[in-house]
């Protein structure tokens, strides 16, 4: 019988973000990922009883990387400072938002592993957002932002400029700095 080849926990949890963003929840299956590592689906059913605990585990992994990161911004001095920090967390993460959305597919009550998983992830929502809560009330403060705009929205408009897709291959950094553009002051011409 021939050993089963041995795969670490960042090359599973890759593989599984690889094929969840090209094949969405419904398409991902704990086969594919086997594939991927070379291995037989029983080393991965070994740690996880189905697809839904892989998945859940994995964007643990992945939210607890993006907060660590995330909690940064109240140690940055200004707005702008914070907001440039902001941005650049954000495309550098920028299938976050997709993998949240995917995650919002998971049904809740498969096992008890999964629904503490979901729990333990829309407390990691919930703290984000209180970080981005902080910015903006931080660029309320200083006179920066409309104070007439709910902070959802605020919050809303800038976590979503990320998902505008680039069609064209504008370079990231113009890309970046166009978006930002828009956010700050919108799509009219200076007046």
């Amino acid at each position: 019988m021939a050993r089963e080849r041995k795969f670490t926990t960042e090359e599973l949890y890759q593989a599984t973000e690889e094929l969840l963003l090209a094949n969405n929840y419904e398409g991902f299956q704990i086969s594919l990922v086997a594939d991927h590592l070379h291995v037989s689906r029983g080393a991965i059913y070994k740690y996880f009883e189905n697809k839904e605990e892989l998945i859940t585990e994995y964007m643990l992994f992945k939210m607890e990387q993006h907060l660590h990161e995330l909690k940064e911004i109240h140690s940055i001095i200004g707005f702008h400072a914070q907001f440039d920090f902001l941005l650049h967390l954000m495309f550098k993460n920028p299938e976050l938002h997709q993998l949240i959305e995917i995650g919002k597919r998971v049904p809740v009550h498969l096992n008890t592993k999964v629904k503490e998983n979901i729990a333990k992830l829309e407390s990691y929502h919930l703290k984000m957002y209180q970080y981005m809560q902080g910015f903006v009330q931080a660029g309320k403060n200083e006179n920066l932002l409309n104070t007439n705009l709910p902070e959802p929205l605020i919050l809303g408009y800038i976590f979503q400029s990320i998902a505008i897709p680039n069609h064209f291959g504008i370079p990231h950094d113009m890309w970046v700095g166009s978006i930002k553009k828009i956010i700050c002051h919108g799509i009219f011409k200076d007046s």
